[in-house]
């Protein structure tokens, strides 16, 4: 399970975000998180929830935003949103396409912390 080996890459990153930013206590941690990643959603949010254990994360929260694949779209020269992984094709005009714009991602994007009003937006880490 390669999840737990991302979890353990995920609490190192905030970490180190977190002394830099000077935040005291995490409370989230913002993801994005691409369909194309290869990353399964629930074995990460598990794998998260036992390596922060025993860290200064400890209690914190793994908030992942699903990133749909968007695909650039020959025929429409537009950007689509595919409903679905597969197939390949534009939503709109059923064209083949393999060039993916997005859905691919897995970027930690902010931190909360408890001495913040709001998020803390970090220097995007793909992990």
């Amino acid at each position: 399970m390669h999840e737990l080996s991302i979890a353990h890459s995920l609490v190192e990153l905030a970490m180190e975000s977190s002394k830099n930013l000077e935040i005291k206590r995490v409370k989230a941690l913002y993801l994005k998180l691409g369909v194309l990643s290869g990353v399964v959603k629930e074995a990460l949010e598990f794998s998260f929830d036992v390596v922060v254990q025993g860290t200064p994360l400890e209690g914190a929260k793994l908030i992942i935003e699903d990133v749909p694949i968007t695909v650039f779209c020959p025929d429409c020269q537009e950007a689509q949103v595919l409903p679905e992984p597969f197939p390949m094709r534009c939503p709109v005009c059923g064209t083949k396409t393999g060039q993916v714009l997005a859905g691919r991602e897995m970027e930690l994007y902010a931190l909360e912390g408890e001495e913040e009003n709001a998020r803390t937006n970090i220097e995007s880490k793909n992990c």
